[in-house]
């Protein structure tokens, strides 16, 4: 739980392998953003985008990349090495491996 959260807030930067991590992530708006912002990283999407904005002003990091869909989301996890991203069970496929959060 942690790690993710240090992944999303864009601190955490590469994988155990040395591979860098992709961040990728739906709209502030859109309702799997909302939810997954609350009830897995336990913070608001507001405070999300300002941590974002807060390392992208101060020069210090990047905000992670924005899709548009849940069909794009998948798409870009399964095709770029080291991403990850979010999905409502319904939309994962087997090109994607899904991460257990413990």
């Amino acid at each position: 739980m942690n790690s993710l959260r240090s992944i999303f807030s864009m601190h955490l930067k590469t994988w155990p392998d040395g591979t860098k991590i992709r961040v990728f992530v739906l709209p502030d708006d859109d309702q799997l953003h909302q939810s997954f912002s609350k009830e897995k990283l336990n913070v608001f999407p507001y405070q999300l985008r300002s941590m974002w904005d807060r390392l992208v002003f101060s020069g210090t990091g990047q905000a992670p990349i924005k899709v548009n869909s849940s069909e794009e989301m998948l798409a870009k996890v399964a095709s770029t090495p080291g991403a990850i991203g979010y999905l409502w069970r319904a939309n994962i496929s087997e090109n994607v491996n899904v991460l257990q959060i413990k």
